[in-house]
């Protein structure tokens, strides 16, 4: 247990750090939300670009790791929807807990893998952002269109904003690098690895900042039912499959770290833009990431 404490320990610090700052309101003006840009369009793409064209994937069991975190994600997609009357949810609230159960913070997660088992999880970690993300966002915008809450007009920016994803870009662009055995050759691969460098403290300071704990009051069991599925439930389905399907100990920890993630804060920003309930939203971001404090170091150390 201890060691997963001082692996994990330092990225919720740097998340407190963070929540201090947006308190404070330090430094300021329009400084975060163009940081979040920043890290999320330049900084993020930048070090997932780096971790892939140069990673030997080869020692991923990609299909296998494929097969437990997409597989656990299709799951509760349907599971939710098919009990989506029994929830009696309004289809804004249905939208948020399927956000809040689907998506997942990348930033704890890639900052995660290469704190538990340095470059090999920094890989592991890469790989299940590219497996993950693009089934996130597609199966996120389908709920939204399945549950009504968005129109012609609106479906339409959402599939251009789905395909112009940085992080499916970057991706795309770091295994493209890889298997056609380009890489990142001289300066241009050193420019890339040091921007890369700054996106995951800042990114998790930015986490941090993102949090609003007001929005906690007043959404009861749509709140408890997201948390459970997705830091409760979620990771048992993982590390069932996990064993079924032999991952090695470094796999089957960044599976169990993806699974036991808090959702996304970019979540809010979909709720916001596609009809969902935006409260509720900041909420389960809010509410999950301070459990997550406490249940994903507890399930770390359970798998270890």
């Amino acid at each position: 247990m201890s060691g997963v404490t001082g692996a994990l320990g330092p990225l919720f610090l740097l998340i407190l750090l963070g929540a201090l700052l947006g308190w404070r309101r330090f430094p300021g003006g329009d400084f975060w939300p163009a940081m979040e840009r920043l890290i999320y369009f330049l900084l993020f793409p930048a070090m997932l670009i780096a971790t892939l064209a140069t990673a030997d994937v080869a020692e991923v069991p990609v299909i296998r790791l494929a097969v437990v975190l997409m597989g656990t994600m299709l799951l509760f997609a349907l599971v939710l929807w098919c009990a989506r009357h029994r929830l009696t949810l309004a289809p804004p609230a249905f939208t948020s807990v399927l956000q809040g159960t689907l998506r997942f913070n990348t930033y704890v997660g890639v900052a995660g893998g290469a704190a538990l088992h340095g470059q090999a999880g920094a890989t592991a970690a890469a790989v299940a952002v590219a497996l993950m993300v693009p089934l996130a966002n597609v199966l996120c915008v389908s709920g939204f269109i399945a549950a009504g809450t968005l129109g012609a007009s609106s479906l339409g920016r959402s599939l251009a904003a789905l395909a112009r994803n940085p992080l499916i870009l970057a991706c795309a662009i770091g295994i493209t690098l890889n298997l056609s055995g380009i890489g990142l050759p001289g300066w241009l691969g050193s420019t890339i690895e040091l921007t890369g460098r700054a996106a995951l403290p800042l990114g998790l300071i930015a986490v941090g900042v993102a949090l609003r704990p007001r929005a906690l009051a007043g959404h009861g069991r749509a709140f408890w039912y997201s948390a459970t599925l997705k830091l409760g439930a979620t990771p048992v389905i993982v590390l069932a499959l996990a064993w079924l399907t032999g991952l090695d100990p470094v796999s089957r920890d960044i599976a169990l770290l993806f699974a036991a993630l808090p959702t996304a804060t970019s979540a809010y920003i979909l709720a916001r833009q596609l009809g969902g309930d935006a409260e509720l939203m900041a909420a389960l971001i809010t509410g999950q990431t301070l459990l997550a404090m406490v249940t994903l170091p507890a399930w770390m150390a359970l798998a270890s």
